[in-house]
């Protein structure tokens, strides 16, 4: 049944996503929106809605989705231009966060079309505002080793606020805890009420006169962008800048006991602008998420480390940190949490480590998870153990996470053996989403005058969360900016091209620090099938043997990052992959097909 669910979804949503860009797109590509809009958000947001488009193709060999993509991004980049937000292509200026969400749909490119020149030029180009070579876009002090300023982009940093530029956010961090505790006409421990002139013009004062000169731990997000530069070019450059700038934060670290830092100032002291303190940077410690705004760059800055130079010793940096906030642990009402934030009366916002029962949120054990994935190291597996209490978390929920994300846990139970039902959930699961999705965008009349910038990505019916796990044996990438990171991937052999073939369904059934156990099956009962299997999502790892489980035959040695397997009509089975991850140097091109 699994095989069939799969291939549901890799066969309908294709025309899925179509249907969503005629009813929300000009006949140009642009979004059927207003004609202005104002501030430095937005941007992302329209990015977002098309994000997963080509990761679908590169699953499925929809090339003409990818090429729609493509057409997006041209029309959105054109759309935001003449917002005034969009700037040479990238935006002008904002925080990494919010970069390294747009960027994911430019990210995915590599996927499908690595030949593809224009976005190859770009990737180079966007690159070098953060390298250090576009005069023009100066966010990077390579003496200090520092991104300049919280808020970057194609003018360079920016290192004063004004009104405009937050606009459209008043309403939304009104909800929010402040940023700071001594804000003038804002109680302690109150909200800031940031629809109030009065009150909003202190928080702007106060945010650039402590805020906007110096790095924090969200530009790590950035070396996503120059890996993906690297995945192009190959060029040793931006292997290297990746390793400068994750070295430097891992040393910030460890100067401040283990315990990562949330601002640097324009010398490159910690607590430069906050007299001395190590916490309450852009979107640290205290401000506005807490513990997540830290810990996802730090796993993306060691992943894409780790990627680029094929050591691991760069997973200490987001390993140090869990544990770090592991030891700041207390016992609520019997169950285990963890501090989110740290402030003024030290650690606080304490949350359950253990998978809750909210929809659209991941477990907390997701971090954990994604550090032993990618180092498969068996004390980050106890460390996973240790924060769901022993518990093997296995229920799926409706709904998806913003980054189609939300069942980290349940999949890192299965491919452990203790979750064998998950393969047909999570698919069920993800196609009631796609079945909501297109309700909803069926019985949308409303006035896009109204549409605030989430819209589109809230109809978006390309759900990707179940095919990504089980056909690439890898978690989502992190929403806020990371690269995919994998064990697998396809391409058809006979029609030369990326995703797998017509009526071919895969599922990686085990995942272990050796290799992984794949079942891959030919639906169609007349013709076979032929996969090329590539070892990592841009062949950085290396087959060493295959054998078939259910024969007895010994194993073939294979070292090669990928190799040919040919299915015949109505058949499967499973097949035993051995081998040695980080082993290659990781490149967008694909394999002579």
């Amino acid at each position: 049944m699994w095989a069939l669910l799969e291939r549901h979804l890799l066969d309908t949503m294709g025309g899925l996503a179509r249907e969503f860009v005629r009813r929300y797109t000009r006949p140009d590509g642009t979004l059927v929106w207003r004609d202005s809009w104002l501030g430095m958000d937005g941007s992302d947001d329209a990015y977002e809605s098309f994000g997963n488009f080509p990761l679908l193709a590169a699953l499925n060999g929809d090339l003409e989705l990818d090429a729609l993509a493509r057409a997006e991004w041209e029309a959105i980049t054109r759309q935001f231009t003449e917002y005034g937000q969009v700037y040479r292509e990238f935006d002008s200026y904002y925080d990494w966060m919010h970069h390294g969400e747009s960027s994911l749909l430019f990210y995915y490119f590599t996927l499908c079309r690595p030949d593809d020149l224009r976005m190859r030029a770009r990737a180079v180009r966007f690159a070098s505002m953060y390298t250090g070579e576009d005069a023009e876009a100066d966010n990077y002090d390579p003496v200090l080793r520092m991104i300049r300023s919280p808020i970057t982009g194609s003018r360079g940093p920016r290192y004063e606020n004004s009104a405009e530029d937050w606009v459209t956010h008043r309403p939304v961090l009104a909800d929010y805890p402040p940023p700071f505790d001594d804000i003038p006409g804002v109680e302690p421990g109150a909200r800031a009420n940031w629809n109030d002139d009065l009150v909003f013009a202190e928080i702007l004062r106060t945010m650039n006169q402590r805020m906007m000169r110096g790095d924090v731990p969200l530009n790590l997000t950035a070396t996503s962008l120059i890996a993906n530069a690297f995945l192009y070019s190959g060029e040793a450059k931006y292997a290297d800048w990746v390793r400068e700038y994750v070295t430097a934060w891992m040393q910030r670290a460890e100067a401040n006991g283990g315990v990562l830092p949330d601002n640097i100032g324009p010398t490159g002291r910690i607590g430069e602008c906050f007299d001395g303190r190590w916490w309450g940077g852009y979107y640290g410690w205290q401000w506005p998420h807490g513990f997540t705004n830290l810990i996802e760059p730090a796993l993306i800055g060691a992943a894409n480390a780790q990627l680029l130079t094929g050591q691991s010793g760069f997973l200490e940096f987001p390993r140090r940190l869990l544990d770090a906030i592991w030891e700041r642990r207390q016992t609520i009402d019997g169950v285990t949490c963890i501090p989110h934030r740290h402030g003024a009366k030290g650690w606080y916002d304490y949350r359950p480590t253990q998978a809750g029962d909210r929809a659209n949120t991941a477990a907390p054990s997701t971090y954990p998870i994604l550090l032993w994935f990618l180092s498969q190291d068996p004390k980050d597996a106890a460390r996973i153990a240790e924060w769901e209490g022993g518990i093997a978390t296995t229920r799926v929920r409706d709904g998806r996470g913003k980054g189609d994300n939300i069942h980290t846990s349940e999949w890192y139970h299965f491919i452990r053996g203790h979750n064998p039902a998950y393969p047909e959930a999570i698919l069920r699961a993800n196609h009631a989403e796609v079945t909501r999705r297109c309700a909803r965008m069926l019985a949308d009349n409303t006035d896009p005058e109204t549409w605030d910038v989430h819209h589109w990505q809230e109809l978006n019916p390309v759900v990707c969360e179940g095919l990504v796990q089980l056909m690439l044996g890898g978690p989502a990438p992190v929403y806020h900016g990371g690269l995919l990171h994998s064990r697998l991937r396809y391409f058809d052999a006979e029609a030369r091209k990326p995703g797998v073939p017509p009526d071919v369904a895969a599922l990686v059934r085990e995942v272990d620090s050796h290799g992984v156990l794949v079942e891959l099956i030919n639906l169609n009962p007349l013709q076979e099938r032929r996969v090329i299997v590539q070892a990592g999502a841009y062949a950085e790892h290396q087959f060493t043997s295959v054998s078939l489980r259910q024969a007895s035959s010994p194993a073939i040695n294979v070292d090669a990052a990928h190799f040919e397997i040919a299915l015949a009509p109505a058949s499967g089975g499973e097949v035993r992959l051995e081998m040695r991850m980080y082993a290659n140097v990781p490149k967008a091109a694909h394999p002579r097909l």
